[in-house]
């Protein structure tokens, strides 16, 4: 269920990332809408941040980190 969540999350921030660069909403594209977004130099930025920072993230579904017990 985790990794459900992060994959949604990762492709919720590549959505951003499409907006902040090309001003083009996937999402809008797939199931209907206005695919073109007209934003601030500013969002565009942020939305290019976290984009980034969902392409990071991406790492983290790959990862086998051993959880850490206390007391064992």
């Amino acid at each position: 269920m985790a990794r459900l969540a992060l994959t949604l999350v990762i492709l919720g921030a590549l959505n951003w990332l499409l907006i902040g660069i090309f001003q083009w909403d996937f999402v809008a594209a797939i199931f209907g809408g206005d695919v073109m977004r007209e934003s601030s130099g500013l969002s565009r930025v942020i939305y290019a941040i976290i984009g980034i920072a969902g392409i990071y993230a991406i790492t983290f579904l790959f990862s086998d980190r051993a959880v850490a017990r206390n007391g064992d």
